[in-house]
């Protein structure tokens, strides 16, 4: 049985759809959603930073919210990012996702000019107070620039129940896994990072992932290998796609290469990531061909033949 039969398992990061104008592609909402669900995640995550949360408007938010909830229908869980710098922001923001039905919420910690233990646990006290869904404590400190210790994360845990899930991301993943699950026994721990310390993750005590990917289904199978007890099977799978999780995981590039491939898939109907942002040059675009031919999955882009 999961840790927590909630929230566990395979949790994508799903991008955020644009035309070519930048302007918001509603009908690839549906269809993303469906790819997601027919590939065997448990759960859909929008609204992160590479949702492109930061080039959205409040308008935007709730259709997102609305389209993907109306699209997904129960099937899968539905976590919405609400993370802001003004804690009444994120409450508030926190607050309309509940009312809109999301199943949960992903919080990353306010970036302070003196960051401090107390005020950070007043701002997670504050937005799970404000709904009665769970809170996944994001801890990514590369965009928040905010570190959170073991210890704050366990008592947060520990005295605010809403908050006893974590999207872990700060680097070494595995070596944190390690301390957050001896601090922390009941917490919900997900991995992150692209996926690109899965395994060692899971190894260590996470109980599932939290993380964008351009095939979804191979993480599931990574998670649910792992979750019955076939460790070499989950071992063997990860090493396979490494070239791959490794390739998409570019900083900088990532996104663009993840939208890419949703496109060639056939989720989304174009890859635009909205301005500022530049197109993937050709000769990335033929390096990922490659390395989608190389491991067999080509046949999952439109037009490819393996």
């Amino acid at each position: 049985m999961p840790r927590h039969p909630f929230l566990h398992g395979t949790y994508t990061i799903a991008p955020t759809p644009f035309l070519p104008t930048g302007k918001l592609d509603r009908a690839s909402l549906p269809t993303m959603v469906n790819m997601l669900v027919d590939l065997g995640v448990q759960g859909i995550t929008m609204l992160g930073v590479m949702g492109e949360v930061d080039k959205l408007g409040d308008a935007e938010r709730d259709v997102i919210i609305d389209d993907v909830i109306t699209a997904a229908a129960g099937r899968v869980k539905i976590c919405i990012g609400t993370s802001h710098v003004a804690t009444d922001r994120c409450v508030a923001l926190s607050k309309r996702a509940a009312e809109l039905g999301a199943d949960a919420l992903m919080v990353a910690p306010p970036r302070l000019a003196k960051p401090n233990d107390m005020a950070l646990r007043s701002h997670y006290q504050r937005v799970a107070d404000a709904v009665t869904i769970p809170v996944v404590v994001q801890d990514h400190p590369i965009s928040s620039g905010v570190l959170m210790s073991v210890d704050f994360l366990a008592n947060l845990a520990r005295d605010v129940p809403g908050c006893n899930y974590l999207k872990l991301e700060e680097e070494p993943t595995p070596a944190k896994t390690t301390r957050m699950r001896a601090a922390a026994p009941d917490m919900v721990i997900f991995g992150g990072m692209g996926a690109n310390m899965l395994l060692e993750e899971l190894r260590h005590g996470a109980d599932g992932c939290m993380t964008g990917f351009g095939f979804s289904e191979i993480l599931v199978a990574i998670c649910n290998q792992w979750a019955a007890g076939d460790y070499d099977g989950a071992t063997q799978t990860f090493y396979h796609a490494c070239p791959l999780i490794r390739y998409e995981n570019q900083p900088g590039i990532n996104l663009a290469i993840r939208k890419y491939i949703y496109m060639q898939r056939g989720a989304i109907a174009h890859a635009h990531v909205r301005a500022p942002s530049s197109p993937l040059p050709a000769d990335v675009i033929a390096d990922l061909h490659d390395i989608v031919t190389r491991l067999g999955l080509i046949q999952h882009f439109k037009g490819a033949h393996a």
